[in-house]
């Protein structure tokens, strides 16, 4: 009698696309090879992509990303597993996210847990599993390490805001945000609204959301938050809420390099700024300025596996709200338009999912 590999059911010989970066404002899509998963790997057939800034900047530079962070915001469901993975079964959903710490690692062997290089290379697509392409695409074979169960609460949308949401919840989480905090979200994009939640359910006594977009504004009012103003009008109501201290905390969440050293100069003395915005060119800032006033400067990039954990804890409980941010769904053959609209700094749209299946 023939014993079939129930860790394995499904055909791998269906078709398999993916979409990558060519060159500067250049893509190219390919057909894949039959992909198997390896002893410590599986295979996944995504669900939806996240389209993330990082994402915009690779396409339009054309070669600052490794190949797999071109679609990194990705969730799908387990197609195949290698013969020595347990956590997750073929037929699952699951995220892409990183592995626990190693254990092995520098960082981990000094005791730096948090700062595992493992999970750190995951995070950013250089570990030695790093697939050779990114979720722009019909199937994605990852080191199981990376993928994440979701849980039955969380809906297919949501979860494809997970990773997002996650870069967010490290930021404050980084800062050990004090209860009663007045706080600053300088930006009102994805990254801004989502840390301006955490932020919240992180006890803050006050936030105050800048950014130019009307229509950002907007969404930022929809998701409760009061006071929410354009740029020029920021240090007048941070003045008058805080009797001209300036904000405990500010996360900048813009990415604007010329923004720092302004932003630095709305947090009061001994205050904290909190840098998620990731500039692609140099800043200036005043080095006096922030050691005479005891800034505390705080930089965040991407997440630890027990950040996805926690964030996918607030979803589930309603604590954040990730289905709004989502204000379109394209295909693959509709990626290069997107990209180019998002770009343009013209668009309506807040977070765009890309499914490979239209």
């Amino acid at each position: 009698m023939r014993h079939l590999d129930r860790r394995n059911t499904s055909v791998m010989n269906a078709e398999q696309r993916y979409v990558r970066v060519s060159g500067p404002r250049q893509l190219e899509e390919l057909a894949g090879d039959e992909q198997r998963p390896a002893p410590d790997g599986v295979v996944v057939d995504i669900t939806y992509s996240g389209i993330c800034g990082t994402d915009v900047h690779g396409y339009t530079d054309g070669h600052m990303l490794p190949p797999a962070v071109f679609g990194h915001e990705w969730t799908g469901t387990v197609r195949a597993i290698g013969d020595e993975v347990s956590h997750v079964r073929v037929g699952q959903r699951v995220i892409g996210g990183v592995g626990p710490a190693c254990g092995a690692c520098r960082q981990c062997l000094a005791g730096h847990y948090r700062q595992c290089d493992t999970a750190f290379a995951e995070a950013n697509g250089v570990d030695e599993a790093a697939p050779a392409h990114g979720a722009f695409a019909t199937r994605v074979r990852v080191s199981a390490r990376r993928v994440i169960p979701v849980p039955e609460g969380i809906s297919d949308v949501e979860a494809a805001l997970v990773e997002p949401a996650t870069v967010t919840f490290h930021a404050v989480r980084r800062t050990a945000l004090e209860p009663g905090s007045v706080v600053v979200v300088q930006g009102a994009g994805p990254i801004g609204l989502l840390t301006a939640q955490h932020a919240r359910n992180a006890g803050a006594g006050q936030v105050i959301v800048s950014e130019p977009s009307p229509a950002r504004r907007n969404a930022a009012e929809k998701l409760g938050f009061s006071e929410v103003v354009a740029p020029q009008d920021l240090p007048g109501l941070l003045s008058e809420a805080t009797g001209g201290l300036g904000a405990d905390v500010l996360f900048e969440c813009a990415g604007v390099a010329s923004l720092l050293q302004p932003s630095a100069e709305l947090v009061r003395r001994g205050g904290v700024l909190a840098l998620l915005g990731f500039p692609l060119t140099e800043s200036t800032v005043s080095y006096g300025d922030w050691q005479s006033r005891e800034l505390t400067v705080i930089g965040s990039l991407a997440y630890n596996h027990e950040d996805f954990m926690g964030t996918m804890r607030a979803i589930t409980q309603k604590r954040i709200d990730v289905a709004s941010l989502h204000t379109g769904t394209v295909g693959l053959s509709q990626l290069g338009d997107m990209l180019e609209e998002l770009d343009s700094g013209k668009s309506a749209h807040a977070k765009v999912l890309v499914d490979p299946r239209a």
